[in-house]
């Protein structure tokens, strides 16, 4: 008798910089998802899918809940907490540590809300002692919310197969959701949007990343290569001249990373055109916020 297939939507939810798109890109076997160093560097949901026999996993990654009265801010939390209501499934990620603070208790009282069946993920114990990592699992256990707690590495990918073995056992049965040769929802432009702004949050400091966005305006498949021409906004202009930096050092560095990262992923050669541009206030504005792929959840 065959195995029943079993399918699911997985969200992925916690405050800022657990490892949530880290361990994502894990889950799915490529880079779906930018990461970096500094919190808040997901601003939207993304979907990654994993296939395998007999199961297909839909995996949500979400932007960090927290709070803050900045419109772009309270509508990244929006997308996580819409993803909670939608999910089969919760893994809710965190670090060695107990759940202490503000942004704790916030990703627990939105998943007490939700109401839906949720596993604790103990991401970066590559990082900390037995001890703190054995103190850790205890003190999350007391809350008596997770049906079970799964200490992991994103990173090394230490004990991640587990993780994936429990998250299928407890899908429901259901067709898959994708094709098999599909791996994320994300459109070409939105994937080489967020490769740029990469880029830029790895390349400028202090709160500039936090109010920058990046649009591909145009994309055009050529004789030998593919052109692409990208803007992106800053709220001011001496956010522009970080940017463009003294002699277009800067924006110039940001391309040249970001078209290598883009040229691995479309698997041609690319001329990528970027420009800066000033848009006052922009993290604040919800028309703007539409234009620049941060729709209503």
């Amino acid at each position: 008798m065959n195995q029943a297939f079993r399918s699911g939507f997985v969200c992925l939810v916690g405050r800022p910089n657990v490892g949530k798109s880290t361990l994502l890109n894990r889950l799915v076997g490529r880079e779906i998802a930018i990461t970096a160093p500094k919190p808040q560097t997901t601003r939207n949901r993304i979907m990654g899918v994993r296939h395998g026999e007999g199961f297909q996993v839909v995996y949500v990654d979400t932007p960090g809940i927290h709070a803050s009265p900045l419109p772009l801010n309270q509508r990244m939390v929006s997308y996580a907490t819409a993803s909670l209501q939608e999910a089969d499934l919760v893994l809710v990620l965190t670090e060695p540590g107990p759940p202490t603070g503000e942004e704790d208790r916030l990703v627990l009282e939105h998943v007490r809300h939700a109401g839906r069946p949720a596993l604790l993920v103990l991401n970066k114990i590559d990082t900390a002692s037995e001890g703190d990592v054995l103190a850790a699992l205890q003190a999350w256990a007391a809350l008596d919310l997770f049906a079970e707690i799964v200490p992991i590495s994103a990173l090394t990918g230490r004990n991640v197969q587990r993780l994936e073995r429990l998250v299928v056992e407890r899908l429901p049965e259901g067709p898959p959701y994708f094709e098999p040769e599909q791996i994320t929802d994300q459109s070409e432009p939105a994937l080489i949007g967020e490769l740029v702004r990469r880029e830029v949050i790895q390349r400028t400091h202090q709160e500039l990343p936090y109010r920058t966005a990046v649009r591909v305006e145009h994309m055009e498949e050529q004789a030998r290569r593919v052109l692409i021409v990208a803007s992106i906004f800053v709220e001011r202009d001496s956010q522009k001249g970080i940017v463009i930096g003294k002699g277009g050092r800067m924006l110039k560095s940001i391309g040249i990373a970001a078209r290598k990262q883009i040229e691995r992923l479309l698997g041609v050669t690319v001329h990528l055109d970027l420009q800066v541009r000033v848009l006052e206030r922009w993290s604040e504005s919800p028309r703007h916020l539409e234009s620049l792929g941060y729709p209503k959840p």
